[in-house]
């Protein structure tokens, strides 16, 4: 473990230099070398280190004329203070920088301000990068050390900015305190590095986190922070590497007011799980009135369908057996138009040999009569296909083998698609057309190790979007034919719970995101081209 600490310092050590390299800003030549070198500190009042600190205003020196730049972002203090200081000079060039405290700093405590990329000079912006000034309000400097490396649970890269927050395990700590109150030590991986160094540390035992703190008050959030833990206590001194997932978690139920946004809709939105949400309505409604409720795709929010009629306001309960929560909202109508029957074809024109077809729509469908599609090959023969109405994706799957070098023309006659609100189609036609095999690329992928099945198995694009994935419950071949020309990238789920999908990890519930790993080959796919790959899991 000590060649690991060594190997990790001097990886900090490289991400400093190459920094100080290529962070300056590019300029017209003037006749000599251009300047990259950063602003030097040169004098600390009080001294850099200083034990038995009762100051109220520090003061640094630097060799060339500095600026300040992104302080709010870059200015990591641990531990964290209540109130910011004050720096100046801000906007404006200086050869020094006042840091105005205005907090009362806690007795026998080492604070370190670690001022990241934000102190650069006047004229080519070259940073002094990760620059520290540490102080005692006791009569030594604590040492000790924490090192560890952050990776996000489910994207290739981790996000930037993570906090590292230290919690001592005292008296008063209990595994809500990190949602009420800032920790004892914090840094910040900033916005260029994986790994974290928490230094200046004092003998004990400690809880360790990561989060993506959006509101900057160094306490998580669920709502909006991802959060990384360890189950285990880290015990100072140490020489542990450690390792942080950081995940969103399935924020805890909470419903949303309610609100019209059509004057056939109103929406519902809600947080956590939705599977055990009932709507009912507490307004007597006519007979005439019908209402429908679906889910929104890929948004937490529920639509709730009803045919227009005249009223003041709507009053509806809003329950989830799970969390045994009940809310009332009383929801207002607005002069807003209907929402009226939209259908959208996922494909016109080239579509691919291993695309799936099919036409959505933006009101629910109710019915769906096979015998009103047609589909015709270029040689206007009929060509065979299979209807299935997805009622969770609110869309209609029109299955058919596709040949190369081919083109169809579907054909949707009237009254083949009806809506909630009895609402059907005009004719539709559309046309699509295939390319040539060797227009695609094929690749195999073979894995070996040990592999804990289910998993999951996925193509994702450079956007992380899904393009293919295979279930398996065994080892085989994963093949994924006819590959569009493009840049690809490899991802694993293990699937523990066997849900066929990947879950999050609950900070209080102590359960960690499931496994997700990406093999490290890009594939590079092209046209009329064969690649195959074996990935041997060491683990």
């Amino acid at each position: 473990m000590r060649f690991i600490k060594s190997f990790l310092s001097l990886l900090f050590i490289c991400f400093l230099l190459i920094a100080l390299v290529q962070c300056g800003r590019p300029g017209t030549p003037s006749g000599g070398p251009k300047d990259v070198t950063p602003p030097e500190l040169i004098r600390a009042v009080p001294d850099n280190m200083s034990v038995n600190f009762d100051a109220k205003k520090i003061r640094l020196y630097f060799d060339e004329y500095i600026k300040l730049q992104d302080i709010q972002s870059q200015l990591i203090v641990s531990p964290p203070l209540k109130y910011p200081p004050q720096i100046t000079p801000q906007g404006g060039a200086s050869k020094f920088i006042d840091i105005i405290l205005k907090d009362t700093l806690k007795e026998n405590t080492t604070y370190t301000f670690n001022f990241g990329q934000s102190i650069i000079d006047n004229n080519e912006g070259n940073p002094n990068s990760f620059l520290t000034y540490t102080f005692s309000t006791g009569t030594y400097i604590d040492s000790l050390e924490v090192f560890g490396v952050v990776k996000d649970a489910f994207k290739r890269n981790p996000e930037t900015f993570i906090s590292i927050l230290l919690y001592e395990i005292d008296s008063t700590y209990t595994d809500s305190t990190v949602y009420q109150k800032p920790p004892n030590y914090i840094t910040n991986t900033l916005d260029s590095l994986k790994v974290f160094r928490l230094q200046n540390l004092k003998e004990g035992n400690y809880a360790i986190f990561g989060i993506k703190d959006l509101a900057k008050n160094n306490v998580f959030d669920q709502n909006g922070d991802k959060i990384a833990f360890l189950k285990d206590t880290i015990t100072l001194p140490t020489d542990e590497i450690y390792e942080l997932t950081l995940f969103k978690e399935v924020p805890d139920y909470n419903a949303s007011i309610p609100s019209f946004a059509a004057n056939n809709r109103i929406l519902f939105g809600y947080q956590g799980e939705y599977d055990s949400i009932k709507i009912n309505t507490l307004t007597q409604l006519p007979d005439s009135v019908r209402t429908l409720i679906t889910k929104e795709p890929e948004k937490d929010t529920l639509n709730y369908w009803i045919t227009p009629f005249e009223a003041d306001s709507l009053v509806f309960r809003m329950s989830n057996s799970k969390f045994k929560v009940v809310d009332t909202f009383t929801v207002k109508p607005r002069k807003l138009e209907i929402d009226s029957l939209i259908l959208t074809a996922s494909h016109r024109g080239s579509i691919g040999f291993k695309d799936e077809f099919h036409i959505a729509a933006n009101t629910p469908i109710t019915a769906v009569d096979s015998l009103k599609f047609m589909l015709i090959n270029k040689d206007s023969l009929e060509q065979p296909f299979k209807i299935e109405h997805d009622t969770l994706g609110n869309k209609v799957n029109i299955d058919f083998d596709l040949e190369p070098n081919e083109s169809y023309n579907l054909t949707v006659l009237p009254g083949a698609i009806s809506d909630f609100f009895k609402v059907e189609n005009d004719t539709l036609n559309y046309r699509l057309s295939t390319g040539s095999y060797v227009d695609y690329g094929d690749f195999d992928l073979t894995l070996r190790g040990n592999i804990t099945y289910p998993i999951i198995v996925q193509l994702t694009n450079q956007s992380e979007e899904v393009v293919r994935e295979i279930y398996a419950t065994s080892p085989q071949l994963f093949s994924f034919r006819h590959l569009r020309p493009g840049t690809y990238y490899t991802r694993i789920i293990f699937d523990e719970n066997e849900n066929k999908k990947w879950d999050s990890g609950s900070y209080l519930k102590r359960l960690q995101p499931e496994k997700v790993v990406y093999i490290p080959k890009i594939l590079d796919m092209r046209a009329n081209w064969e690649e195959k790959f074996e990935f041997i899991f060491s683990e």
